[in-house]
């Protein structure tokens, strides 16, 4: 066979392996372009959880997959946003960011608080607090026993914090939340209940009613007024609540730990596509996405640059601000702040 002969053959050969490397290097490229993003929310059947769920329908045409992870809620949301890896985003309330915020003299609070970049406000949740009758004050639980949610929720911090700022001191802070509370109220092993969340409960328009002689404890303390924005729970929101109840009310907010920003361009991209789909998301996702405003202020927290930037809006400063094991720092902190003396 004649040396022409061959080089066809021998070029075919030759060009095998830069073939196979070139359709290497798509599929690199095409792993490459797959954005993985971990969510962090609350309980499985909540809320939080149910936005993450509908992030997760909007994101996926986008090139995003998400996964959504359950929790306890938002303190231990934001050590694991911090530490975990694979969650880039969590929701939490505004309240846990400033109370993490403020908490300069623990190194690990202030390089956690140095890294949370808020993506976008979402929702209103209103503290509830509901009693039996004739604790018709806050001042009246003090000496009580008062089921305060969950370590690691936002509504653990939330009303150990009310409690201190009203100077109300109950006699046990009993760490269940949910449906265990509430059953708890109704058979008197319990005198009250704090929850954070939106109004109206399902929980309580349901599993309440006015035989069990419970009532929704005002909240007017100015020192909380003063922490807190004031909002009502209207008359008739639930069948046995026939007055309107004054309280406060805390903001939950996507968020997301990017301390050294390597998360700016994915966590733009998440901003851009919320922005655009919102629309859909209150068309097809949870109710409450009707409530959601996103340009709503979050004291002391603007946008992060990157949010504002893939949404089309000027940007200006960021906003301010261990792996997970057997302690959360923070829900440590919680306790040795709050539990201090005046």
């Amino acid at each position: 066979m004649s040396r022409r002969a061959l080089a066809p053959a021998v070029r075919s050969r030759l060009a095998l392996p830069a073939v196979a490397a070139m359709l290497a290097g798509v599929a690199l490229v095409g792993v490459a372009m797959a954005t993985d993003v971990g969510v962090i929310t609350g309980g499985e059947g909540g809320t939080y959880y149910h936005f993450g769920q509908d992030l997760k329908r909007l994101l996926k045409p986008n090139g995003i997959d998400v996964t959504v992870h359950a929790s306890k809620g938002a303190v231990d949301n934001v050590y694991a946003v911090s530490q975990r890896p694979g969650v880039q985003l969590a929701i939490v309330q505004s309240d846990v960011l400033a109370f993490v915020a403020e908490q300069q003299s623990n190194p690990t609070l202030a390089r956690i608080a140095q890294g949370l970049r808020l993506v976008f406000p979402l929702y209103d949740e209103d503290v509830h607090v509901l009693s039996r009758r004739g604790h018709d004050t806050l001042e009246a639980l003090a000496g009580k026993r008062v089921a305060v949610g969950w370590e690691g929720s936002g509504t653990y911090l939330t009303a150990r914090q009310m409690f201190k700022l009203a100077d109300v001191a109950p006699g046990e802070m009993v760490a269940i939340d949910g449906a265990d509370a509430l059953a708890q109220l109704k058979a008197g092993r319990i005198d009250a209940l704090v929850s954070v969340i939106a109004q109206p409960v399902a929980r309580f328009r349901t599993d309440v009613r006015p035989e069990d002689g419970l009532a929704l404890v005002p909240i007017t303390s100015r020192a909380i007024l003063d922490r807190y924005a004031a909002a009502e729970i209207p008359a008739g929101a639930y069948g046995w609540q026939t007055a309107p109840v004054p309280t406060v009310t805390v903001k939950a907010v996507l968020v997301a730990y990017d301390l050294d920003r390597r998360d700016c361009e994915i966590v733009g991209r998440i901003a851009q596509h919320v922005a655009a789909g919102l629309d859909w998301l209150v068309r097809h996702g949870h109710p409450y996405w009707k409530r959601v405003d996103l340009e709503a202020q979050v004291k002391g927290w603007p946008p992060y640059d990157c949010a504002r930037k893939y949404v089309g809006q000027p940007s200006d400063a960021s906003s301010p601000a261990a792996s997970a094991g057997e302690r959360n720092p923070i829900a440590d902190a919680i306790k040795d702040a709050l539990d201090k003396k005046r």
